[in-house]
């Protein structure tokens, strides 16, 4: 009876009946739940675009591949300087090179660790030293860079902890810093991909789960801080998009399980069996072929929050099934909410 009443406001977006539990793999139409504004006769009303688009300049981390690539690509085409980091553009390999083959006087790649503090500061200078007018700032900062991984906080060391951290939390935030003189002068946008699992746990997933509640707080922080500097923050909170970021294959999550294998405590190994430790991968598995490969939902979103003249403070790309479940295990008392989804 709960589920029936939570469900029945979506039953206008579909006719497919939403299942609780896990969503297992097969493809779901992605819904964008951008909430939109409302109209005094309560039909939607979308603000309006920024201007001179064409003079105003963007930066954006990871773009590799995944969202920062295909984002780059968007923006591009949108009229926008870009600035794509890179993490392997001094080597010639992934995104950077085809980035760099679109011989655009608006598209510059630029080598990007967000781990590595010098780095960030070389990137600021490039960044500032390009500028028709560097006076005006940069408009906008896409923080994208990320990484993940899986595994029961048994299972996990404390090396994969940090390195997930250093990454997505850390990584953000030292941008972000690095950023925010340009940024403030241009009375420009900061835009932080979060996930929805930066809105509710999940098992397996806590190193992830853990830089991404971080990425929230401190987007939140920061927004209240950046107000007063006419400067909007806005949080982007996707779904399961796995398939199409390319974020995991089948050889990296054996890897991945395999690694985490070898590195247990024999008290762990023992304890837990090998049965039930494949038992989880093969749940992350099916996890991961359930995601949507158009990334576009995610695209848009970021391209909204840059764009329009009243931004959303948070955008949630997702499906039908990943929204529902992000709202009960935010709003519900725990003990209902970890009934529907874990136990």
């Amino acid at each position: 009876m709960l589920a029936t009443k939570l469900s029945r406001p979506l039953l206008n977006f579909s006719g497919k009946a939403l299942n609780f539990k896990d969503p297992g793999s097969g493809f779901r139409p992605v819904q964008k739940f951008f909430l939109p504004l409302l109209s005094p006769c309560g039909s939607r009303s979308y603000a309006s675009e920024v201007d001179q688009i064409g003079s105003r300049a963007v930066l954006i981390t990871g773009c590799d591949s995944g969202f920062g690539f295909d984002l780059a690509k968007h923006l591009h085409e949108k009229g926008f300087i870009i600035y794509a980091g890179c993490l392997q553009k001094d080597k010639g390999e992934g995104g950077s090179k085809v980035l760099d083959n679109m011989k655009s006087d608006r598209m510059r790649t630029v080598q990007l660790n967000v781990c590595d503090s010098k780095e960030v500061d070389r990137a600021v200078e490039h960044v500032n030293s390009s500028l028709q007018d560097p006076e005006k700032g940069l408009w906008g900062l896409v923080n994208n860079a990320g990484i993940s991984t899986f595994g029961e906080v048994e299972f996990t060391s404390m090396d994969t902890y940090m390195e997930v951290a250093e990454v997505n939390l850390w990584g953000t935030v030292r941008t972000t810093k690095a950023f925010l003189p340009l940024i403030r002068r241009s009375k420009g946008r900061v835009v932080n991909i979060s996930s929805m699992m930066g809105r509710m746990g999940s098992p397996a997933r806590s190193p992830y789960c853990i830089t991404k509640f971080g990425v929230e707080a401190f987007s939140d922080c920061l927004r209240y801080e950046m107000q007063p500097q006419g400067v909007m923050v806005s949080i982007v909170e996707p779904g399961n998009f796995i398939a199409g970021t390319n974020l995991y294959s089948p050889e990296r999550i054996k890897a991945i399980a395999d690694k985490m294998w070898d590195e247990l405590p024999e008290i762990v190994r023992k304890d837990y069996g090998r049965k039930y430790f494949d038992e989880q991968v093969s749940k992350m598995e099916s996890y991961c072929n359930s995601g949507s490969r158009d990334t576009s939902p995610v695209i848009e979103s970021v391209a909204h929050a840059l764009t329009a003249t009243a931004p959303y403070t948070r955008y949630h790309p997702m499906d039908y099934y990943w929204w529902l479940r992000m709202q009960i295990m935010t709003h519900m008392p725990a003990a209902i909410a970890d009934r529907l989804y874990v136990y």
